[in-house]
């Protein structure tokens, strides 16, 4: 088992290639490389495009004791190319138009290197990595210049669960021509649909650079199921894309219901806690849990403390609190290094999640602090499966000693509360290096001061934190200052570089500029935290309780108290049924808290939906199978006072209707026919 034991300064070398005076038909090429931890473990070379490693070589680099066939061997020989390094090597001539093969080869096999190929200047390859393992990964490329007009669609942004309403797609568009894009066409598609065109002008996107574009037309969401959503671009600055092959990117998506805002319907009502998993299920220790977002799967995952060297342990539940309902107790193999004492589990909108570890040392006796965030897969073929040495982890990074909570922001990217340093970090993955890879060369990571945070000194109680998404607020549970904060994740200075324990693309420190005490009255040991429209809840560790904020001011206002009477609440969370779920650390238990206003969340199983909610001018009503009578919409005040009655025809869907002229309040939404009633809670903001 190899892991970062010390620290390694980070230098460019240059080949003594110098400068390359190319003939009529050459083109000048570059290779850049970029070492990991590891540097001696790699080797490469390149060859005219079909031959072996070996054969026809026009150059070659890094450990030649590795050579052609050490891929995978762990013969640890030393030599090659330093640890952290950036290597230029070249430039080359090489005859233009032909292609040729990068043959990379790694002692481990489970890679670290990266290769961008530069031609005429221009980084047209880039980020090529992969295992190494035998007899090697190859790469192709042709030695050309690029287009001057050649456009990409890279990856649509919007997570993998969809709910109804009227969605905004949004995609990465890159540049891979030498023309600086100012104008571009966007099209989308919904399961091969009727193609949706935007036009954009204004913008600029350098050679080899890239932009989120939000389409202006929404597609609008009204049924369950699951759809595939393509989208392309073409007329760069109105020019023909001479690349079509890269214009389109394609993702999956399931759609579904919203998750219902009912937190109002705890006020006042006694609580039933309804337990859904305990030791039966392998529950031991439980301190946080999170709800994988294809929301309508209801799949539950709760993350166990277990001890530092056996490693952190899941459970997840399938069918949560419904009939059918089961359990998965897992390990990953090496959780003793990857999850060690976990304090918190945040899944991705991609269906990725990440732990944090409430560890000093992974390594558990070098001495350094050497431990941060992790990254899994929940794809069952992937997660807690062997591969390599390095168990089934897709990316780690280890600046943060003492993550003692952990939310995420947006693809592979999230915040984390680090005790270590006492600040707040956030973490980017970027691309994951795979399952059991080491390669953390395109990790992003931010520390922000200046907040006066401070977790719980026996690094026990976790302090659980969750983004706003809509506004970019953070809000973060102090536990040992008994406070909640609210940070604005846009807001904030640059102060400086910081030295990492490992290669990665950034390490710095950032001023947290605009950030206040959200909460800090009746707090003993907050906790867990979750948000839900303009309500905040938060778990009291020491008294058990479940506080209810309105969260629409610059400060919080108690609106309600949920008396457990239980201590020990660690994480907690609204599923999609709407209903609060928690874990409690000293009973070993998963509860969901029930005796509210049922027949909201069966209301929006059954048919019928209300969104936005809180809603501040206009709110949609949503009838997914369509109405097969006649039928109305009314609204009620809390006194029961009729402010407005809109008769509905058969086959209608979904409605819109203005509810700018209410005050701020709690209204009910009746809808009425033939043969039901049904009622649904509104918020108006």
């Amino acid at each position: 088992m190899k892991f970062k034991l010390m620290l390694l300064a980070l230098c460019i070398c240059l080949s003594p290639f110098a400068k390359a005076i190319c003939l009529p038909g050459e083109i000048e090429v570059s290779i850049t490389i970029h070492t990991d931890d590891y540097g001696y473990e790699g080797y490469w070379e390149f060859v005219p495009s079909g031959n072996t490693c070996g054969t026809g070589t026009i150059f070659s680099g890094g450990n030649s004791l590795v050579g052609c066939n050490g891929g995978g061997a762990n013969n640890q020989s030393p030599g090659g190319y330093a640890n952290d390094t950036v290597i230029i090597e070249g430039p080359f001539c090489l005859t233009q138009g032909n292609s040729y093969d990068i043959i990379y080869v790694d002692d481990y096999g489970d890679g670290g290197f990266h290769f961008t190929v530069t031609i005429g200047g221009y980084p047209v390859y880039s980020g090529y990595t992969a295992s190494g393992d035998a007899p090697g990964s190859r790469f192709t490329f042709t030695a050309k210049l690029p287009p001057s007009h050649d456009a990409a669609c890279n990856n649509i942004k919007n997570g993998i669960y969809i709910p109804y309403g009227n969605i905004l797609l949004s995609t990465w568009v890159s540049n891979k021509g030498t023309d600086t894009v100012h104008s571009i066409d966007l099209f989308y598609s919904v399961d091969q649909g009727s193609p949706m065109n935007a036009s954009f002008s204004g913008i600029t996107i350098a050679p080899f650079d890239s932009i989120v574009l939000t389409h202006t037309t929404p597609w609008n969401v009204s049924l369950p199921g699951n759809s595939i959503v393509k989208m392309w671009v073409s007329n760069p600055n109105s020019n023909f894309d001479s690349i079509p092959t890269n214009d389109t990117t394609t993702k999956s998506f399931t759609t579904g219901p919203p998750t219902p805002n009912i937190i109002d319907d705890y006020i006042g009502a006694t609580p039933v806690l309804t337990v859904i998993g305990n030791s039966s299920d392998s529950i031991d220790f439980p301190r946080d849990l999170d709800f994988h977002p294809i929301l309508s799967r209801n799949e539950l995952w709760v993350i166990l403390k277990s001890t530092a060297m056996d490693g952190g342990k899941t459970v997840k539940f399938s069918n949560a609190g419904l009939p059918g309902q089961t359990s998965l107790f897992q390990q990953d193999g090496n959780a003793w290094h990857f999850m060690s004492l976990p304090t918190a589990i945040a899944f991705s909108e991609n269906g990725n999640f990440a732990t944090s570890p409430g560890i000093y040392d992974a390594n558990h006796g070098s001495g350094d602090p050497f431990t941060g965030p992790t990254l899994w897969s929940s794809d069952t073929a992937i997660y807690a499966q062997p591969s390599g040495g390095n168990g089934s982890h897709i990316d780690m990074l280890h600046q943060s000693p003492y993550s003692m909570g952990i939310c995420s922001e947006e693809e592979n990217a999230f915040w984390v509360f680090d005790d270590h340093h006492q600040d707040i970090a956030r973490y980017d993955f970027v691309n994951d290096h795979g399952p059991g890879n080491s390669d953390h060369g395109d990790g992003l990571i931010r520390r922000f001061s200046g907040l006066g945070i401070s977790g719980d000194p026996a690094h026990e109680i976790p302090s659980h934190l969750i983004l706003d998404k809509n506004t970019g607020m953070l809000y973060i549970a102090d536990t040992d200052n008994g406070r909640i904060l609210k940070m604005d994740i846009n807001s904030h200075t640059f102060l400086n570089d910081l030295t990492p324990y490992e290669s990665v693309a950034e390490y710095s420190y950032w001023s947290a500029d605009t950030w206040n005490v959200f909460a800090d009255s009746g707090l003993n040991k907050p906790c867990g935290i979750d948000l839900i429209g303009d309500r905040l809840i938060v778990s009291d560790y020491t008294t058990g309780n479940i506080i209810i904020y309105d969260k629409s001011g610059t400060t919080g206002t108690e609106i309600g108290r949920i008396v457990t009477g239980t201590p020990g609440i660690m994480g907690i969370k609204i599923g999609p049924d709407g209903k609060i779920w928690y874990v409690n650390a000293l009973t070993n238990e998963v509860i969901r808290v029930d005796n509210i206003n049922t027949s909201v969340a069966e209301n929006l199983v059954s048919g019928f939906s209300v969104f936005p909610n809180p809603a501040s001018s206009k709110i949609n009503i949503n009838f997914y199978a369509g109405l097969t009578e006649k039928s109305s919409i009314k609204i009620y005040d809390n006194k029961g006072s009729l402010l407005s009655d809109k008769s509905l025809p058969i086959g209608c869907k979904e409605i819109s209707m203005d509810v700018s002229g209410l005050t701020t309040g709690v209204y009910n939404v009746c809808f009425t026919n033939s043969s039901m009633v049904k009622v649904r809670k509104l918020v108006k903001k």
